[in-house]
């Protein structure tokens, strides 16, 4: 097992590597008590070989490890790798392309939705990953044998899958499925919301546009302290305390002091304070300035019935076409495309409106039908004498 912990020798390594097609990427980090992710481990598996690199060592540059990255002739292949490329962007300020992500693609494959390392690795190579060391303190130096080889086996089994998987997307003529898939993993806006966005992550609880201002000012607000301390956005305020002030804005510190998601001393100190002027900025705007409230969506009548027989051909899409149904749609996307043909969702667009989305139009407008023959469900092309009596 080779651990890398000097800048020369990461560079020797990522020179080999970028001579290979590809490589195999995994991170350690912590995030519990952090904003952003503390990197600990860097896993790297390429074509017989495997290292890890101690990114806590003494005087150590990242540097070639960003380089390799960012080379274009090298794919880089996680599972489940949103939140290791976040890292990869927070540190080296840049986003790993291209990238091959083998939780997508194994859905694509008919892996089912969201399928684990351990039983990715299970189901392709018939390996037993040991989850024991999971829950390590990555920070924690010494590293036990047993925590390196649990961290090692992120990359090397991931070869045998990579490969595995490559080819079976290649076979089904789906590679370019799973390509369209990482163009949203290699978007800055994936991993850079502005703060003035943040309020997007609550839940829309507001029934007033007053009530709405001051939700996007303090989730706002919030955003921009829990990155400048790097803490979780919860060690500032919890959402339930956002809703709470919504509801019943505090005017002053006593007010904020004896509401009952209030944090104890949180509004004597100078963060109360702040939070208070956050307040008070958002109930003094003047009413043509407030936000508009999310117009809800009418649903044509028949919608929820249409949404049923949408269900049922998703359900029978996945089985014939060995297609994760989570990849496809979700029960948004099709209340959505039951009411209206030109809904906003992935499910109408690209590869997944030629696998579902035309013949989930064609189910709703009465050009196909679902019946029962041999024991199973299937799609009836409808003449169209009983077309026009349906159009009717």
């Amino acid at each position: 097992m080779k651990i890398i912990s000097d800048t020369n020798t990461l560079a020797e390594i990522c020179l080999d590597i970028s001579k290979h097609d590809y490589v195999t990427v995994d991170t350690e980090f912590l995030r519990e008590t952090t904003f952003w992710p503390k990197l600990c481990l860097i896993q790297l598996g390429w074509p017989g070989q495997a290292v890890i690199v101690d990114v806590l060592a003494k005087d150590f540059d990242l540097a070639p490890f960003f380089e390799l990255m960012s080379d274009e002739g090298v794919v880089k292949v996680f599972h489940a790798a949103r939140q290791d490329i976040e890292i990869i962007y927070k540190l080296g300020n840049l986003l790993p392309h291209p990238v091959f992500d083998s939780q997508v693609a194994a859905m694509v494959c008919g892996f089912g939705d969201s399928i684990s390392y351990d039983q990715l690795v299970y189901k392709i190579t018939g390996a037993r990953v040991d989850k024991s060391s999971r829950f390590t303190d990555w920070a924690a130096r010494p590293l036990s044998d047993k925590q390196l080889t649990y961290a090692l086996g992120d990359v090397t089994h991931l070869r045998k899958v990579y490969i595995s998987i490559k080819a079976n997307l290649e076979e089904q003529d789906r590679a370019h499925w799973v390509a369209e898939e990482m163009k949203v993993l290699t978007s800055v806006e994936t991993y850079d919301m502005p703060p003035e966005n943040a309020w997007k992550r609550l839940k829309m609880r507001a029934r007033k546009p007053r009530e709405l201002a001051i939700m996007m000012k303090l989730a706002q607000w919030r955003e921009n302290m829990a990155r400048k301390m790097d803490v979780p956005r919860g060690r500032v305020i919890k959402d339930d305390m956002i809703y709470e002030i919504m509801s019943n804005p505090p005017r002053d510190d006593r007010a904020l002091g004896s509401m009952r998601s209030m944090k104890r001393g949180f509004d004597k100190n100078r963060y109360g304070r702040e939070l208070l002027e956050v307040v008070a900025q958002a109930l003094a705007m003047d009413p043509d300035q407030l936000p508009a409230l999310p117009i809800p969506r009418q649903a044509p009548e028949g919608t929820a019935a249409a949404t049923e027989m949408l269900k049922v051909l998703l359900k029978l899409t996945v089985e014939e076409e060995g297609v994760a149904a989570k990849v496809i749609a979700n029960v948004s996307d099709l209340e959505r495309i039951a009411a209206d043909d030109q809904a906003d969702v992935s499910a109408l667009r690209g590869w997944r409106y030629e696998l579902f989305g035309e013949r989930a139009l064609q189910l709703k407008n009465g050009e196909i039908a679902l019946g029962f023959s041999g024991k199973k469900i299937q799609v009836f092309k409808l003449p169209d004498n009983v077309k026009q009596i349906a159009a009717e």
